[in-house]
């Protein structure tokens, strides 16, 4: 799906996030959905004061093997964020399961991309719905 159509359908659902009275939005930083969903955020706090946004890398230094152009998103969104939370003090392979754990247990709704294959994003859609938590897949709820 081209990146276009991917920001159009997570602008969407962070629209009616807010709409549903959700006013707190949590990014796990990673390169593509994560960070443009930080910039969505980012763009609609510009229009409402009340909207937040928490930043939570797995670790310091997450981005530094990435190109040029991806940092310094990242570090943008990073400087404009409420909050930043590094959830591990460095990298690990637990970490950015701890990561995703720490983002689920500290949300309501989480908003997803999820195409059907094996992996963190799995994972987290599991462990949310096995916590009561509200999961909006936006390739499958549009």
């Amino acid at each position: 799906m081209p990146e276009r159509a991917v920001k159009k359908l997570l602008e969407s659902a962070i629209k009616q996030a807010v709409v549903d009275g959700f006013l707190t939005f949590i990014t796990g930083m990673a390169r593509g959905v994560d960070l443009w969903a930080g910039e969505i955020v980012l763009k609609l706090k510009k229009h409402n004061s009340d909207i937040h946004l928490i930043c939570t890398p797995p670790y310091e230094g997450f981005e530094k093997r990435w190109d040029l152009s991806d940092q310094k998103l990242y570090h943008k969104i990073l400087e404009k964020s409420d909050y930043t939370k590094y959830v591990c003090e460095h990298y690990s392979k637990q970490c950015y399961q701890i990561r995703n754990v720490y983002m689920v247990d500290h949300s309501k709704r989480v908003i997803s991309f999820y195409n059907g294959t094996s992996g963190g994003t799995k994972n987290t859609i599991n462990y949310a719905t096995r916590k009561g938590v509200e999961v909006i897949n936006v390739l499958s709820d549009k």
